[in-house]
């Protein structure tokens, strides 16, 4: 069903796309948005148990796409390294397919929150904190991973 991978030699194995997915701190989600339009937007997340999850408004433009096709991608990029005697940057990037669907489970909902929250508050006292203020007033969302792919460039 996914195309495989034009240039092979520069393809990164799961663990090295797991490993990137681990360390960025954002990515662009893209799913089919109004008119059939992609809608591409940055967001945080975080891989865990093999799902992507992400933080999202109870209504807007990502929700409604959501809600009317579960098909989405996410890419992320990570720092690159650009060597001394070079101009150009060495980077990896991921890009990932599947399914997307907001959880429902409320246990399953503030695990996540938790997660995300302890990937980018300064302490697990703030994000607490931030869940009981704001829990109410957001869905997280799944992308279930049906295909993943990593490569590594040089930018010559």
């Amino acid at each position: 069903m996914f195309r495989p991978m034009r240039r092979r030699k520069q393809q990164l194995t799961e663990e090295e796309c797991i490993a990137i997915l681990q360390a960025a701190p954002r990515g662009t989600l893209s799913v089919i948005g109004d008119n059939g339009y992609p809608y591409g937007v940055p967001i945080n997340f975080v891989y865990a148990d093999g799902n992507l999850y992400f933080h999202s408004a109870l209504t807007g433009h990502k929700i409604d796409a959501v809600n009317s096709c579960p098909k989405a991608s996410f890419t992320v990029l990570d720092n690159g390294e650009k060597p001394d005697d070079d101009w150009a940057y060495f980077f990896n990037s991921v890009i990932v397919f599947g399914s997307i669907r907001i959880v429902d489970d409320e246990s399953e909902k503030l695990l996540r929150l938790r997660q995300l929250g302890l990937k980018y508050f300064p302490s697990a006292e703030e994000v607490e904190e931030d869940i009981r203020k704001n829990a109410s007033r957001c869905h997280i969302l799944a992308l279930s991973i049906e295909h993943m792919t990593g490569k590594h460039v040089h930018e010559r």
